[in-house]
């Protein structure tokens, strides 16, 4: 008996075989329904493809000009990192950490890892790392949270346009551009190959 031909559901621990669905399928838990594998045509290959396009995109929605406010007179442009420092400044530590590491480190930690890993199983590179990247990447994907910073960004824009001429900088085009591409990423990401992948390159 191979121990390969066996996987354990992450949520409650339940053994079953490791038959790999098809594309187009779905495979759940018997016992609590997790959600085990879904499988992506050329999983491999567009998870690369969509690492190099976050990495690209994630530096001018982190830095570009993002929001611009005109009220009473006066006019101010805003920045994704220039949001985070002014929370620093107000001394707001905890929401700012907050902010910092789910809308900027844990992203840019996301597509990095992405990148790394589908570049060396497209390329068929060993890499002894590879295994520890895998880990760090599915822990930090539960914290990457750019979805949560983009609806905030909306009730904001809702409740100043009242009282407030607004104008959208490239950066806020780049961040909806960015949510995309990490929504993909997400998807393409077939994290059962990818272990059995990484698996074969260390054999």
């Amino acid at each position: 008996m191979n121990p390969t031909d066996f996987t354990a559901c992450p949520e409650c621990d339940l053994l079953l075989n490791s038959a790999e669905p098809v594309v187009g399928d779905k495979a759940h838990c018997p016992r609590c329904g997790y959600l085990l594998q879904r499988p992506c045509k050329q999983s491999i290959e567009r998870t690369f493809a969509l690492s190099i396009a976050g990495l690209i995109l994630i530096f001018p929605a982190n830095l570009m000009p993002f929001l611009g406010i005109k009220m009473l007179g006066g006019a101010k442009d805003g920045t994704l990192w220039s949001g985070v420092v002014a929370l620093f400044e107000e001394q707001l530590w905890g929401v700012a950490v907050l902010v910092f590491l789910s809308s900027i480190l844990f992203p840019l930690l996301n597509i990095i890892l992405s990148l790394l890993i589908s570049a060396h199983l497209y390329f068929e590179k060993p890499n002894r790392y590879l295994a520890h990247w895998m880990r760090w990447l599915q822990h930090i994907d539960e914290w990457a949270m750019l979805e949560v910073y983009m609806l905030g960004i909306i009730v904001a824009c809702v409740k100043l346009s009242a009282t407030s001429e607004l104008k959208f900088g490239f950066g806020l085009y780049a961040f909806v551009a960015l949510l995309i591409v990490t929504g993909m990423l997400a998807s393409s990401l077939d994290k059962v190959l990818f272990w059995r992948q990484i698996g074969q390159l260390r054999r």
